[in-house]
Order: C-alpha cells, then sequence, then structure tokens
C-alpha cells in the first residue's frame, strides 16, 4: 500500500490539509461507517497507509492507551502484499492515544469481531486492525476510491489519503503541540 500509488504531487495538484472544521466533520459523519476507524486513527496521529494497513492488534495497549507503529504494509502490483520495515527509523515509534481514539478501536474491534463470526472458516487470521471482510489485507486502490466516495459526499475538498497525515500535523500545530512532539508522533526523522 504505497502512499505513492495515489495521485503523484505534481504543478496542478496542491494538498490542502483540512480545517478544523472539516476534520471535525468528517469525524462526526463517519461514526460508526466502516473506514470510521482508520480515518480517526489516520487524521489524529498522522499515521501513512502503509502503516495503518499494517497494524496488528498486537501493538495496540488499549488499556494503556498507546499504539506501537512496528511495521508498514507495501503492494507491489504484480507481486502483491509485502511486510517491510517502517519508513525510516523514527518511523518506528510509540503513539500516545486519545480517550475518544481508544473508544473509536473499541467499538471497531466488536464489529471486526462479528465480522469474523459470521465469516467462520473463510476469515484469515493476521491479527490485522484494518482488513477486508474475510481478514486479509485491505486492497490500495479500493481503499483509495472509498475514501475519495467519502470525501465527495460529505462536500469535503478532493485529497489523497496520504494528506490526512499533512491535516494531522496541521491540527496538531493548531491546538498548541509543540513542534517536536509533533514530529515524533509522525515518526519524522526532522523537523
Amino acid at each position: 500500500m504505497c502512499d505513492d500509488v495515489e495521485l503523484p504531487h505534481t504543478e496542478q495538484y496542491e494538498a490542502q490539509p483540512l480545517t478544523p472544521e472539516q476534520a471535525r466533520l468528517l469525524l462526526q459523519k463517519m461514526r460508526e461507517h466502516h473506514l470510521e476507524a482508520l480515518l480517526t486513527l489516520a487524521l489524529t496521529t498522522g499515521m501513512r497507509k502503509g502503516e495503518l494497513s499494517g497494524l496488528r492488534w498486537q501493538d495496540i495497549d488499549l488499556e494503556n492507551g498507546s499504539l506501537h507503529v512496528r511495521r508498514t504494509l507495501l503492494y507491489i502490483p504484480h507481486y502483491g502484499f509485502k511486510e517491510a520495515e517502517p519508513k525510516t527509523a523514527k518511523s518506528r515509534r510509540k503513539i500516545v492515544l486519545s480517550q475518544f481514539v481508544i473508544d473509536v478501536l473499541r467499538r471497531h474491534r466488536t464489529v471486526q469481531l462479528e465480522a469474523r463470526l459470521k465469516a467462520g472458516a473463510v476469515w484469515v487470521d493476521r491479527g490485522l486492525v484494518f482488513c477486508d471482510k474475510r481478514g486479509g489485507f485491505l486492497q490500495p486502490m479500493a481503499l483509495t476510491r472509498q475514501f475519495s466516495r467519502l470525501l465527495e459526499e460529505m462536500g469535503l475538498p478532493h485529497m489523497r489519503f496520504h494528506d490526512l497525515r499533512h491535516s494531522a500535523a496541521t491540527l496538531l500545530l493548531s491546538m498548541g503541540v509543540p513542534m517536536k512532539v509533533v514530529q515524533e508522533i509522525l515518526g519524522h526523522s526532522n523537523l
């Protein structure tokens, strides 16, 4: 699930992070949508799409409110999925989660357990937090299409999934979070 599978940066495409009002609207309208937890984590932590796709339940400590980014999931055309190390050494990180995000993840886990029971023997148990209806890896292009469709339905501006990462940084800074802390949350090597 390479982020570069989406629209490349060009002169014609100017990434605009979501405003606080737009972010609030997105989170409100996503309530109980099957992508709620994924988009909530993307918007509140700035995790990359591959980091979210490779996230496993064993990486999340709901009791202590944190998660560890330990891997990324890449999609390589004509080859398939490959788990890899995060992008940089700083990308391997621990992220503290707010109670709001913990609640969203708990609801998501309950829904996922119900889907697992419904799928029965066809469920592939990879321990993924975000998976398809049978426990498999999310298809990157399907996720991109769903995300674009949701933005359009909500009247929000078109953006790449990766732009949620920029939105997270902008929102954290607007809330007064120090730049060094934002750097650590996003796993950037430098400011």
